[in-house]
C-alpha cells in the first residue's frame, strides 16, 4: 500500500504542517527570500526543508535560520554549497518593527511557514505564533477526531 502524499497547491513550493501543530498562529507576513542561483534550482526540484527552521530579528534585518536547501548534484565543483545558510529575508521597515516588538514578548517566536511562487520571485510566508502545550494539542486532536466521526456518520445516512 502506497503512502498517500500531500498535494501543494500551484505556486507552492513547500509547507511547514508541523507548524500548525506545534503554534497558534497569530499574524502573518509576506517577505521575500535573497537565495543564490544553485538555491533557485534546488527549490524548483523541491529539495528544501522547513521542519526546523525559524526567523530570528537582529539589527533591523530578518533572517530565516535552519531552512535546509539541498544542493542538486549538478552544482558546480569549484563552489561549496552550503545547505543550512542563514539567509536574508526582504521586509518593509513597518513590519519588522512590528516583528522586533512581538517576538520580544514571553512565548511567542517568528517561523516560517511556506515557501512559494509569486511571478517569478519566491517567497516566504513568515508567522508570528506562540507556542501550544500539551493540553491544546490534545484539544485540537480531540477536534479533528470528531469531525471525522461527523464525516462517517453524514456519509451513512
Amino acid at each position: 500500500m502506497s503512502k498517500k502524499k500531500h498535494k501543494a497547491s500551484p505556486g507552492q513550493i513547500i509547507e511547514n504542517r508541523r507548524a500548525r501543530h506545534e503554534y497558534f498562529v497569530e499574524q502573518r507576513y509576506e517577505a521575500g527570500v535573497a537565495l543564490m542561483g544553485w538555491e533557485v534550482k534546488a527549490l524548483r526540484e523541491g529539495r528544501v526543508n522547513l521542519t526546523d527552521s525559524y526567523v530570528h530579528v537582529r539589527n533591523g534585518e530578518a533572517w530565516l535560520i535552519g531552512c535546509n536547501i539541498s544542493p542538486l548534484p549538478s552544482v558546480s565543483t569549484h563552489y561549496v554549497a552550503e545547505p543550512t545558510r542563514t539567509r536574508k529575508l526582504l521586509l518593509n521597515r513597518k513590519e519588522l518593527d512590528d516583528m522586533e516588538v512581538a517576538v520580544g514578548q514571553k512565548g511567542h517566536t517568528a517561523i516560517c511557514m511556506a515557501l512559494y511562487w509569486k511571478a517569478h520571485l519566491i517567497k516566504a510566508e513568515i508567522a508570528l505564533a506562540k507556542g501550544k502545550d500539551d493540553r491544546d494539542k490534545r484539544q485540537d486532536a480531540k477536534e479533528r477526531d470528531w469531525e471525522r466521526q461527523k464525516q462517517r456518520i453524514m456519509r451513512g445516512r
